[in-house]
C-alpha cells in the first residue's frame, strides 16, 4: 500500500511521511487516566485525539490491522490520599473511578481501545525494566527508592529541546536528599504498611507514576 500519511515528528521538528513497522499490526499506545476522580476537559483532549487517530489508521491501513491500547493507572499516591480522604477501600474508589471513566468516553463517542491493563497487573514488568535500567547505568537505589539519573542520558531534554539545567529550574517539587541530581525521578518507592506495596529487589513499594506507562 503506498503511504498516504504524514505526520510532524517532535524531535525532528518537521513532517514526516510515515511508515508503519509492520503494515498488518499498526501499534498505537496512550496514557489512561489516574482512577482517583471524574475526567475534566483536559483529560478529554487525548482521548478525543486519539480516539480520531485510530480511526484514520484504520481508515488507511483496515480496520483489523491497528491495536490500539490504552491504560489504566489505578497506583498512585493520589488515588491512596482520596481513599483516605473517602475513607473508602483504594479497590472501591478505583474501580468506581474507573467506571465513570467509561461512561464519559462513551458519552464523548470515544472508541474503546483494544486492550485496556491495569499497572497493577504490571507490577512484574515494571520491576524488570527497572533492574535493565539499573544494569545500563540509568538508574540508581538510594533509602528504598530507586531513581531514574537523567544525568546518564547524554539527549536527555531533546524532545523539549531544554537543558538539564532548564528541565529543574522549572521543577514543582522539592529536591530529596537521597537524589544524585535535582532531576532525577523516582521509578520505585517504599510503601508503608497502611499503603499498596509489592515485593522487590529494594523492599515492598509501588511504582513511580513515571514507570508504569513505559512497562
Amino acid at each position: 500500500m503506498p503511504n498516504t500519511l504524514a505526520f510532524y515528528n517532535t524531535l525532528a521538528r518537521e513532517k514526516q511521511a510515515f511508515t508503519p513497522i509492520d503494515e498488518r499490526n499498526i501499534r498505537i499506545y496512550a496514557c489512561g487516566p489516574t482512577v482517583y476522580d471524574r475526567i475534566h476537559v483536559g483529560n478529554a483532549r487525548p482521548l478525543v485525539a486519539f480516539d480520531v487517530l485510530v480511526r484514520l489508521l484504520r481508515y488507511v491501513y483496515g480496520q483489523d490491522r491497528v491495536t490500539y491500547v490504552r491504560n489504566i493507572t489505578d497506583v498512585d499516591d493520589k488515588i491512596n490520599a482520596r481513599a483516605i480522604e473517602e475513607g473508602v477501600d483504594i479497590r472501591v474508589l478505583t474501580e468506581r473511578t474507573t467506571r465513570a471513566f467509561h461512561d464519559d468516553c462513551a458519552a464523548l463517542h470515544v472508541a474503546p481501545p483494544d486492550q485496556e491493563p491495569r499497572a497493577t497487573d504490571h507490577i512484574a514488568e515494571m520491576i524488570s525494566m527497572i533492574e535493565t535500567l539499573i544494569g545500563k547505568g540509568h538508574a540508581y537505589s538510594a533509602e528504598g527508592h530507586v531513581l531514574f539519573h537523567v544525568a546518564s542520558m547524554e539527549d536527555y531534554g531533546s524532545l523539549s529541546r531544554r537543558s538539564r539545567d532548564e528541565l529543574i529550574a522549572g521543577a514543582r517539587v522539592d529536591v530529596a536528599p537521597y537524589k544524585k541530581d535535582a532531576g532525577d525521578f523516582v521509578l520505585w518507592k517504599p510503601s508503608a504498611p497502611d499503603q499498596p506495596g509489592w515485593d522487590s529487589p529494594w523492599g515492598r513499594g509501588r511504582p513511580g507514576w513515571h514507570i508504569e506507562c513505559s512497562a
